[in-house]
């Protein structure tokens, strides 16, 4: 039996290997992992793109940082 999470926590993914691969919880990760880096339109890409090499940043590490923190640099 697992414990329930403490509040606050967001659940994540599961860390060990023992735990049931085809769960609801990491079915509704991936989904959510999909949807986050499902490609935006060209115009966001660019802008993106741009700002990136701005910060001097790659445009996945720029976007990893827009997914994380919730608001553009």
């Amino acid at each position: 039996m697992t414990m329930p999470s403490p509040p606050r926590h967001n659940g994540g993914p599961p860390l060990e290997e023992d735990d049931d691969p085809a769960g609801w919880r990491l079915w509704c990760w991936r989904r959510a992992k999909r949807r986050a880096w499902k490609a935006p339109g060209p115009e966001i890409v660019q802008r993106r793109l741009a700002r990136a090499e701005e910060l001097g940043m790659t445009y996945r590490e720029y976007t990893l940082e827009i997914l994380e923190r919730g608001r553009h640099l």
